[in-house]
């Protein structure tokens, strides 16, 4: 699979046949093994699944995912109740060190605070990725202490 036809086709399939993305408001562009996704989604983990399904297709190269989480009426959260429910996701979290915070605006949710290892990053997002609400996720928080490229990154790299 090479020809862009081919791989827009693939990629279009492979959404289609995904069960965690609602693939009718998604367009796909290819140029030469690199893959837009445009449109909506309803849910910032479909926004991520899109991405990660495009990305198993044979032939794809890169994925620039242009989507836009538009909540449905009912899942909209204002900026106090989504800050407090992410707090609380991540106070749950074992795995979260203490001190990583949660701020929202609009939907849009921002981690800040210390990590020591990547796995912590990674907990951090996946506790807050997934609530009702969430519209993009951003990770302003920095890591400390860590020796080696295998104890992990900073969130948001």
């Amino acid at each position: 699979m090479g020809k862009t036809k081919d791989i827009r086709e693939a990629v279009e399939n492979e959404l289609a046949f995904d069960p965690l993305v609602d693939s009718a408001d998604i367009t796909v562009k290819n140029m030469n093994g690199e893959v837009a996704l445009n449109g909506t989604v309803p849910d910032y983990p479909q926004y991520l699944e899109a991405a990660a399904a495009a990305r198993r297709v044979a032939g794809v190269t890169n994925v620039h995912n242009h989507l836009e989480v538009a909540l449905p009426p009912g899942d909209y959260r204002d900026d106090a109740t989504l800050t407090t429910a992410a707090n609380n996701a991540l106070a749950l979290n074992v795995t979260v060190p203490a001190g990583v915070e949660a701020t929202a605006r609009n939907g849009n949710v921002r981690l800040a605070g210390i990590v020591r290892y990547g796995s912590q990053r990674a907990a951090a997002e996946l506790a807050v990725a997934g609530l009702t609400g969430v519209r993009n996720l951003r990770d302003d928080s920095t890591r400390c202490g860590a020796t080696s490229a295998d104890d992990g990154s900073p969130l948001g790299s």
